[in-house]
């Protein structure tokens, strides 16, 4: 039985607590490609999974900024221990718009106990390029699914798998299927350059048989805060990889006795001005990553609680210009501070590049220009993001 955190101040002490433990073992996970399947068991176990089920079914319902906290210090640690659960806290807030009563208090009482939700949304394109679409089709008063996932990252850790699958009259629904259903597969085929041990590969489903009761139908009606909240945790994956990056820097170059290059009288690397000025501007832009995430989770939080067309305009502006500041954290972390370090930096052993790869890899899930043009055009022209998933 896992653990109940109950308050935001708990929540983010444990994740800290965790992540100590999990960067121990980052760099050679990621070498070796070694799946952190004890890191996660540990993860369950903590009662973290649980932190945003509502007080009223027993959880800590915790702000969305505490949540994005968490994933943060868990991918400063790990970055793909950081994102294995994202399709987690995605699905449990699915719950929480679109599932019935009865289904909040069966998967909410899962999720205490420490059980896992995976991920089986993207479709598989066929020799056209066209996605061929899961489909549900009406089975002995439940439905019967098959298809081909991709990108299905959390599902080989997972106890339940959400899968997206269309109706007969195409709409979308979620159906909660056991990892160990008749008819399900899951394949670890994934081999990015990143993200190494997200293990987000291949669910095959063939006539898989779900209940009535274990499927959700999903609301596509363009207002809440369901896109932005997806989000959130995107931007929190990629904060917490420029952090990471970034403590691991200073490490390296307090550690480093060369002095500052011909023309300074620096006597150690950390003293040479221009060092400390680069390194100061990759700080700001990580430190401002973290602040808008904060902000964009309390605007989250407003517009759930009085759920206007403006305060969710305003949620959905403010993730996207979160999100664009921790790619762009990211990306220029994870790169820059070689410059500072010199050739060293880049042996294979230290596995030092991993941030790099991990924050390329993460940011093209949903690319910085998007966001960009999003928080321009609402600005410019005063049209609000979409505010349902892309």
């Amino acid at each position: 039985m896992a653990h109940v955190i109950k308050s935001d101040d708990e929540a983010v002490e444990v994740a800290r607590e965790l992540a100590r433990d999990f960067a121990r073992g980052a760099a050679r996970r990621d070498a070796e490609r070694i799946l952190p399947v004890a890191e996660i068991e540990a993860l369950s176990e903590s009662g973290l999974l649980g932190i945003t089920v509502p007080a009223g079914h027993g959880g800590a319902g915790v702000r969305t900024a505490t949540l994005g906290a968490v994933i943060r210090e868990l991918s400063a640690a790990d970055g793909s221990i950081g994102q294995i659960p994202q399709n987690h806290f995605w699905y449990v807030d699915s719950i929480r718009e679109h599932g019935t009563p009865e289904q909040q208090a069966f998967f909410y009482a899962e999720v205490l106990r420490g059980r896992r939700l995976g991920n089986a949304a993207v479709d598989a394109r066929g020799p056209g390029g066209a996605r061929e679409r899961a489909r549900l089709r009406p089975h002995d008063g439940g439905f019967l699914i098959s298809g081909h996932k991709i990108y299905s990252t959390g599902a080989l850790f997972a106890h339940w798998i959400p899968v997206i699958a269309l109706d007969a009259d195409d709409l979308h629904h979620t159906a909660f299927v056991p990892r160990d259903a008749p008819g399900l597969t899951v394949v670890d085929d994934w081999d990015g350059i990143g993200q190494r041990t997200t293990a987000s590969g291949t669910v095959l489903l063939e006539d898989v048989y779900v209940p009535a009761d274990r499927v959700m139908p999903g609301r596509r009606d363009g207002l809440g805060t369901f896109r932005s909240f997806g989000l959130l945790i995107h931007a929190a994956i990629d904060t917490g990889i420029a952090e990471g990056a970034l403590a691991e820097a200073a490490a390296f170059l307090r550690g480093y006795t060369k002095g500052g290059w011909p023309g300074n009288e620096a006597a150690r690397v950390v003293e040479d001005p221009v060092v400390v000025q680069r390194f100061g501007e990759l700080a700001v832009l990580t430190r401002a990553a973290r602040a808008l995430l904060e902000s964009a989770g309390d605007a989250i939080d407003r517009a759930r609680a009085t759920p206007t067309e403006e305060l969710i305009d305003e949620a959905a502006v403010a993730m996207a210009a979160a999100r664009a500041q921790a790619d762009r954290a990211a990306l220029r972390v994870t790169s820059e501070w070689y410059e500072l370090a010199g050739a060293s930096a880049a042996l294979r052993s230290l596995n030092l590049d991993r941030h790099w790869r991990n924050a390329r890899t993460h940011t093209v899930h949903d690319p910085r220009r998007a966001k960009v043009h999003d928080v321009g055009d609402y600005h410019l022209n005063g049209i609000a993001p979409r505010s349902h998933p892309r």
